[in-house]
């Protein structure tokens, strides 16, 4: 199993794409916690695949069967395991190509950590088809916390060259959240997402690829939580989302925009509001300083590269007899995973604050 563990919550992901299921196990969870089933499968729908340009053909339910952890809707404080079987593999597709590496894929370095014997049908436990499972463990944080005021929300910041309006990093509230979530293209605005849906299509008629850049925001997340250096929030959220297939990078705040800028623009201004809350004029720092959170919204972008996954001849390597080849990869594949990556950005978003939160002592 891959697994996040030594921390408040601990969360262990099984299974491989072509497998008979995928699953998940979900430790130290509070007990008494109630699970909206409706609630959970509606969110783990943004993740499926779509009848669209945008998306594989692949089909799966992703039906999640609680095997145990929760009783009556409630958790129950033990470990929390949900199976989700697999329905509609076509590993022929891989049959030609099973010691070929894939130009972008974990083929050659997954055979050289498991000595070949790894499964590469549809890309094994490499696969993007894992996130369902890491989806399903976020969806369950973010019920815990939403019954505590805080939100997460993301949508597509770009797709390609295609920008999205930003959100706004001082003020972010959770009707602005809750309608891009319910989005079936979920942008804050319509007509760039017209235009990225055409692109990708255009990509998918030329047997290309197009990458993109998915931007979340928490609320409400007060400040304190977190901790210095290795168990910063920042440490924390950085290290789910790197468990995401094909994310390339993470940035804060005003990101690697700050490495451009004078002390004096990048910095944020403190103030007191009307209310008596601590805020800053400016959220150049995304919400975190020094690793713990300053309760503004905790605002981060993350990178996604353009889907491997091409039916372009490519140059390539037979692992197993050290000789060039040529592949051309056949099967079901997204043009572009940024769509159906917004809720796995926020499910880590969410295992991440809710990790932290557990420490916190009025949670």
């Amino acid at each position: 199993m891959s697994s996040f563990w030594n921390h408040n919550i601990s969360i262990s992901v099984f299974g491989e794409s072509h497998g008979p299921a995928i699953g998940v196990i979900i430790d130290n969870l509070p007990p008494g916690e109630h699970i909206d089933i409706e609630e959970l499968k509606a969110f783990m729908a943004r993740r499926a695949p779509r009848n669209d340009a945008t998306s594989t053909h692949r089909h799966e339910t992703d039906m999640p069967s609680i095997m145990s952890g929760v009783l009556d809707n409630r958790t129950t404080g033990t470990p929390l395991m949900a199976l989700i079987n697999n329905n509609d593999q076509h590993s022929k597709d891989y049959g030609n190509i099973s010691h070929l590496a894939r130009p972008g894929h974990a083929d050659y370095t997954g055979a050289v950590r498991y000595r070949g014997f790894n499964d590469v049908r549809g890309g094994g436990h490499f696969s993007g088809r894992l996130t369902a499972p890491l989806v399903f463990a976020g969806a369950v944080c973010g019920q815990i916390l939403e019954r505590r005021s805080i939100y997460t929300g993301a949508h597509i910041a770009r797709i390609h060259n295609i920008s999205d309006t930003k959100f706004d990093p001082c003020h972010i509230d959770r009707e602005t959240i809750l309608r891009v979530r319910h989005k079936r293209f979920p942008v804050l605005s319509d007509k760039k997402g017209d235009a990225m849906y055409n692109d990708i299509a255009k990509a998918r008629e030329c047997l290309d690829s197009l990458g993109g850049v998915v931007e979340c925001a928490v609320t409400n997340v007060p400040a304190g939580i977190g901790s210095p250096m290795f168990e910063g929030l920042e440490n924390t959220i950085a290290h789910l989302i790197f468990g995401i297939p094909a994310v390339k990078g993470i940035e804060f705040g005003a990101g690697f925009e700050a490495s451009k800028m004078l002390g004096s623009q990048n910095n944020d201004d403190f103030y007191v509001d009307d209310h008596g809350h601590v805020r800053t004029k400016t959220n150049n720092h995304g919400g975190i300083l020094g690793g713990i959170s300053s309760g503004m919204p905790i605002i981060f972008r993350v990178a996604f590269k353009p889907t491997p996954s091409i039916a372009r001849p490519q140059e390539t390597i037979d692992y197993s007899e050290l000789k060039n080849d040529v592949i051309e990869i056949k099967g079901r594949h997204d043009p572009c995973v940024v769509v159906r990556a917004v809720p796995v950005v926020e499910a880590c978003a969410n295992i991440a604050i809710l990790d932290h939160m557990l420490e916190y002592p009025n949670f």
